[in-house]
């Protein structure tokens, strides 16, 4: 069956659709300078497409928030949330087939293009059990993959732009097809705009644009003077899921509005000279003390739905208990490492998001009768680190991991329990955790990822990684030379001398 989206007219007066299956495999690049009506095409080809397939907007600016009110996308704004934890909702946005928006207003450039690569490999390394058909769009693709180098790290640069390749070049066998709408395409990095087999090109300026546009098109150059001419919602359209020729068509009206809407002409308002110098120029507040920063740590994105803090118990502070002593304590340490023990032992428990898990130890802890103890969701993430890498709460506290501890503090907080894990190897001589365990303490099933993960470890000067004549690999930790004991990378479970000793917390 041929789903045909109605997107406008064309210049005949005819009917302009976009052929929805072709488009899911061809894909769609987006061109026009500011106020060609680029978003204004974006948002007709959302909305009439929302019924038939999935779809993802990646939203530099907040523009289509909107949708959500009604066509039901899930609204996610990234300066919330972590790049461990968009990465984690990429993955599940696609395994609960659920639209969304990723709004990236509020963040600086380098932050957008960080969170919309942890976003998008999160959708691009799923299970091939979860690649259903998908639309992603993304608005400004200049930002996210820019021409050449700007002002942001080379490390953020090559993130997002490795993540708009991946979608544009290698996304078609994954069900997701790239919809990328740019201001103006020499800034847009080639090789992400030449994957695009159907284009709908707006006003321009340019020269180097418009010669651009008319090569894309088939068009001679001495034509490329009428993208000059085209008015606000008219674009020249070509490619199969659109026109075999160019065709030029103008975009119809949309049920929803962008948040953020142009600017209209004001009258000002009246008032004197004398007036408007009094304040203009009154004087300033007096200074306060600087300011605490803005925001605080972001916080996980599923977690924060799940967390919820333990009320105090009913007690009179005048006849408060006395503190306990060394042996209690222990002893409550022991029950908390226990309870976490026991959830950890679960199959799927490497899986799960950190706010569910910390759900289940707090329901748990109250059964135990240890409701008024419940640590902190922060104070649980540490423990939870601790125990993925087989350390109870008494091992690490011992000297001997102080520096380790240290050393990890340097990797980003989802990552520590994984160098921590291999560091418990090392010094107890273990073979290297394999790829699966890897994974698994990461809380993902893609080996890829797992090996990527062991690369960035050590490219921050915290290992040494080595295979053998045999091809098995050998990690060695800088500077405290312990190294674990050589091991198939490929196993498909931990080694059982690890697997055995982590239970033992």
């Amino acid at each position: 069956m041929t789903v045909a989206i109605e997107m406008g007219q064309t210049t005949a007066g005819a009917s302009a659709a976009i052929d929805l299956e072709e488009l899911l495999a061809t894909r769609l690049l987006v061109q026009g300078n500011s106020g060609s009506g680029k978003s204004h095409l974006l948002r007709r080809l959302l909305e009439q497409s929302a019924p038939w397939v999935q779809q993802t907007i990646i939203d530099p600016e907040g523009d289509f928030v909107t949708l959500a009110e009604r066509f039901g996308h899930l609204v996610i704004d990234a300066e919330d949330h972590t790049e461990r934890s968009l990465q984690v909702a990429g993955e599940r946005v696609r395994i609960h087939r659920v639209s969304t928006v990723l709004n990236l207003e509020g963040l600086d450039a380098e932050n957008q293009m960080r969170r919309a690569a942890a976003f998008l490999g999160g959708m691009f390394e799923v299970a091939r059990d979860h690649w259903y058909p998908m639309l992603v769009v993304v608005d400004e693709a200049q930002l996210f993959a820019p021409a050449i180098a700007g002002e942001v790290s080379d490390e953020a640069r090559k993130l997002s732009l490795g993540a708009m390749t991946n979608l544009m070049c290698r996304g078609r066998k994954r069900g997701l097809a790239g919809i990328i709408a740019t201001q103006r395409l020499a800034k847009l990095a080639k090789n992400v705009a030449a994957e695009a087999s159907n284009f709908l090109m707006g006003r321009t300026f340019l020269d180097i644009d418009m010669a651009r546009a008319a090569d894309l098109l088939g068009m001679e150059r001495r034509q490329a003077e009428a993208f000059r001419d085209l008015e606000r919602g008219q674009f020249m359209a070509l490619g199969p899921a659109l026109s075999r020729r160019p065709l030029g068509l103008r975009i119809g009206p949309t049920d929803t509005q962008p948040r953020n809407a142009a600017p209209r002409l004001m009258p000002l308002p009246e008032a004197t000279l004398e007036d408007a110098r009094a304040i203009i120029l009154a004087a300033p507040p007096p200074e306060t003390a600087a300011r605490p920063p803005r925001r605080t740590p972001p916080p996980d994105l599923l977690s924060q739905l799940m967390a919820a803090k333990q009320p105090a118990p009913e007690t009179d502070p005048e006849t408060a208990e006395p503190p306990l002593s060394a042996e209690q304590l222990a002893e409550r340490r022991e029950r908390l490492d226990r309870i976490l023990r026991a959830i950890l032992a679960e199959p799927d428990a490497g899986f799960r998001a950190i706010g569910v898990l910390y759900q289940e130890f707090v329901v748990r802890c109250r059964i135990e009768g240890l409701g008024a103890v419940v640590p902190e969701l922060t104070d649980f993430r540490r423990m939870l680190t601790r125990a993925r890498a087989g350390l109870g709460t008494e091992m690490a506290e011992d000297d001997a991991w102080q520096d380790v501890s240290l050393r990890a503090a340097i990797l980003p907080e989802d990552m520590q329990g994984v160098f921590m894990m291999i560091a418990r190897a090392a010094k107890e001589g273990w073979p290297c955790p394999s790829d699966a365990a890897i994974a698994r303490a990461y809380g993902t099933h893609s080996l890829r990822r797992a090996r990527h993960l062991l690369t960035y470890i050590e490219e921050q000067g915290l290992i040494v990684c080595q295979l053998d004549g045999a091809g098995r690999r050998i990690v060695t930790l800088v500077e405290l030379a312990w190294a674990t004991a050589a091991a198939d990378p490929n196993a498909d479970e931990a080694p059982p001398e690890a697997a055995c000793n982590s239970s033992s917390l």
